[in-house]
């Protein structure tokens, strides 16, 4: 590519200036038909048999159907067969053929350094075997170059795929995406599919938060972008099992569940920088120009609703328990006080956002000055039953505290909203600095 070409590229290519704690409003991508819009990488560890059949099929078809500028990219991973070689050659008699050579092996680390190293503004890969139908290639990429969506996947457990396989391999994938739903809440359907795609500027965020280097790292990257609220478009496939397959089924599902409780652990601990995958809602600037509308307050009173009902019945469990051993108002201050911890620190992270350490405890003490009005409610009902005469029945005590609390939650959120987690607070949190960023080269060193 000349240098003219590639100035022309940048200012084609390059969005506006963004803060760096979010990205910019997702865009039609604007490019001419010359500029390389599309690098689709294919990693590959000792696959001799297959790499020139695939890329010579994979490159007939893009030329063939593809509108825009396109590159493949073969990502060898530590090969020890004659895969080199045949890559070697594939890059010196195709114009858009690149090889790539890592000394180390895994498929996720292939991808990270390729798709940091790749200047093209959408990225995907595909397994050597082309199990997928490459029709699905244009509709997986469309969405990301409309600016619809951020990533794209291929989708063998879609009602409209047509997929043609052992009943292993199906059991084994439907129970891992049933166990990324229950552990992770994910929402995708196929996390392993081997047809995927993103957007190169989400990419550039992206990838320094994914730790695995091997199979993993399509669920981790899917999972992150999701927890960010990243759109994530989703196309059925045809496809067809490979039975040559070199792929370790054990030892690979046994990597998946450790990386599923890796990440597990570091979402609910916070432990992840998110925020700065967000988007501006909407491509309409005038969407971003509005003043004095509540963000999100839809979202917040369910997630407050929710995180409201589970407080609220482990707040009577305590109490019950407390109950036992103690009288009826340090039954209730003991049962409240350690339901408010819990149900600040469920508010902060789910309800408004809040991730990390940065005024945790802050945020807790003035969670205990909310408990105190809740205390100052919850106790004057039961003053007041005291105050009416007889002995109250445990019952009446419940059904008495279940109104107050009520009152008190309302008052509750008002107080988190306008003063715990404030709009002006959770905006500070979306464009503070991320984490040190590192250029390309640092992250190409780093994956090897």
């Amino acid at each position: 590519m000349t240098a003219g070409l590639a100035n022309v590229v940048d200012m084609m290519t390059t969005p506006p200036p963004t803060p760096l704690g979010s990205l910019p409003a997702r865009e039609h991508l604007r490019l001419g038909q010359s500029a390389t819009v599309l690098d689709v990488v294919i990693p590959v560890h000792n696959e001799e048999r297959d790499l020139e059949p695939c890329v010579r099929r994979l490159r007939e078809h893009l030329a063939r159907t593809f509108p825009y500028g396109f590159r493949i990219t073969i990502a060898d991973n530590a090969s020890t067969d004659r895969t080199p070689d045949v890559a070697a050659r594939l890059d010196d008699a195709l114009d858009e053929v690149t090889a790539v050579r890592l000394e180390q092996k895994g498929r996720g680390r292939a991808l990270r350094t390729v798709w940091s190293l790749s200047e093209a503004p959408v990225l995907a890969y595909m397994d050597v075997d082309l199990s997928t139908d490459l029709n699905a290639l244009l509709p997986l990429v469309a969405p990301l170059i409309s600016g619809h969506s951020d990533l794209a996947i291929g989708s063998r457990l879609s009602r409209s795929a047509r997929v043609v396989r052992g009943p292993k391999r199906e059991f084994i994938s439907r129970m891992y995406n049933l166990i990324l739903r229950g552990s992770l809440a994910a929402r995708f359907s196929d996390a392993q599919c081997g047809f995927k795609a993103i957007r190169g500027d989400v990419a550039e965020r992206l990838l320094p938060m994914v730790e695995d280097t091997g199979w993993f790292f399509d669920t981790e990257l899917l999972v992150l972008a999701e927890r960010a609220g990243l759109r994530i478009h989703e196309v059925p496939v045809d496809w067809i099992d490979d039975p040559h397959s070199t792929v370790q089924i054990v030892r690979t599902a046994a990597d998946d569940l450790k990386g599923v409780w890796r990440v597990g652990r570091a979402l609910a601990t916070g432990g992840l920088p998110l925020d700065r995958l967000v988007r501006p809602f909407g491509d309409d600037p005038r969407d971003r120009e509005l003043t004095g509308v509540p963000g999100g307050l839809a979202r917040q009173l369910v997630g407050f609703c929710v995180v409201g009902g589970l407080s609220t019945l482990l707040y009577l469990a305590l109490f019950s328990l407390f109950r036992l051993g103690a009288g009826a108002q340090l039954a209730n201050a003991a049962a409240l006080l350690v339901s408010a911890l819990a149900n600040t620190a469920a508010n902060r992270r789910l309800t408004f956002g809040v991730r990390g350490r940065d005024r945790a405890v802050r945020h807790q003490a003035q969670g205990l000055v909310v408990f105190a009005v809740g205390l100052v409610l919850t106790s004057g009902s039961l003053a007041a039953l005291d105050a009416a005469g007889g002995t109250a029945s445990h019952g009446t005590e419940l059904a008495v505290l279940v109104a107050a609390n009520l009152a008190a939650t309302v008052l509750r959120f008002l107080l988190f909203r306008a003063w715990v987690f404030p709009d002006r607070e959770r905006r500070d949190d979306l464009t503070a600095p991320p984490h040190p960023s590192h250029d390309r080269n640092d992250l190409t060193r780093s994956a090897r």
